[in-house]
């Protein structure tokens, strides 16, 4: 584990925007900065933190935990799906093949829980039995293991607005996206969900839920693009103590952003308005929880480059100003 006096020292300099013309058009979305040039695009992983669809600060070496993250279960899924992803000029850096995003986002979940408003468990626990097509059973308990994994689709919302959840009708009938290309993002999430947990039972987690994007390259293959099975993207819980919490009607203990969800929820603010400011103590508190995550699920160390991350990237592009 990183030692405090390491995440203390990186607030000082976080990875909250970038601006590197050369890459190309810039795109900024709330975690990503999205450069594309032809038929690449380069994603520079910032350091933004965001949830209930507003970005409310920083974590020292998130960027680089997400990316490096991303690259390890992208190259460990090609065999499920083909991606986006063709390496890594820059720990925060990740280099593509050029998509145009499919406008919806494939949320799987194999539990019911949740704390914001838009949550699977808040709208059970509200006496709604049917959540975006799936109706639910009675007695379920918050936390609980659903029968099966169920995807519930999302819309996918530009940066500062909400994205919506529906059933399959309901997002095709948006005319976001066609039924054909809805039918085979979702036949690739659930593949890739079905690995991701037995890949994370292996190291001693429960993948609880994720969400997947993806998109239609020039030559007209869909691939997975953005991130997957991140703590950004992805609900982890350990499975060693789930049981027992569970009988007691105790949170599992989780290995994601659900932290700094907390800190907000537990303080009144769920996404209505300007986020209150996030303390450094909670900064470090979520960096050490996404360091954990990427040791438990890839059991390597994580080593982070500490090199102030703007000065890094630049100091890597060529006379052309591209990274390679």
């Amino acid at each position: 584990m990183i030692p405090d006096a390491v995440l203390r020292e990186a607030l000082a300099h976080p990875l909250a925007s970038t601006d590197f013309a050369t890459l190309g058009a810039k795109y900024e979305g709330k975690v990503r900065d999205n450069y594309t040039r032809g038929d690449e695009r380069f994603i520079v992983v910032t350091d933004r933190i965001s949830a209930f669809d507003t970005v409310l600060g920083t974590i020292p070496f998130k960027g680089q935990v997400l990316n490096r993250l991303a690259a390890y279960w992208f190259e460990r899924t090609r065999d499920v799906a083909p991606n986006h992803m063709i390496g890594i000029p820059d720990p925060n850096v990740l280099r593509c093949i050029e998509c145009e995003p499919i406008l919806v986002e494939m949320v799987v979940r194999a539990y019911i829980t949740g704390t914001t408003s838009t949550s699977i468990w808040t709208h059970y626990e509200r006496g709604e039995r049917v959540f975006c097509g799936h109706r639910l059973p009675d007695g379920l308990a918050k936390n609980q293991k659903l029968p099966a994994a169920i995807l519930t689709p999302t819309t996918k919302a530009p940066k500062g607005e909400h994205d919506v959840s529906g059933s399959r009708e309901e997002i095709i009938a948006t005319g976001k996206v066609t039924a054909e290309d809805f039918d085979a993002a979702a036949a690739i999430a659930m593949r890739l969900f079905a690995r991701g947990q037995e890949m994370c039972a292996a190291r001693g987690l429960i993948l609880v839920d994720t969400k997947y994007e993806l998109g239609r390259a020039k030559d007209g293959r869909i691939l997975v693009i953005d991130e997957i099975h991140t703590p950004d993207s992805s609900r982890f819980w350990k499975a060693g103590t789930y049981a027992d919490r569970f009988a007691r009607g105790e949170d599992p203990e989780p290995l994601d952003k659900d932290f700094v969800r907390r800190h907000y929820t537990q303080r009144g603010y769920r996404g209505d308005g300007p986020p209150p400011a996030l303390p450094d103590e909670v900064r470090i508190g979520a960096a050490k929880r996404y360091v954990e995550a990427y040791e438990a699920i890839t059991g390597e160390e994580f080593v982070p480059d500490r090199t102030p991350p703007l000065e890094r990237i630049a100091g890597k592009l060529d006379a052309k100003g591209q990274l390679r």
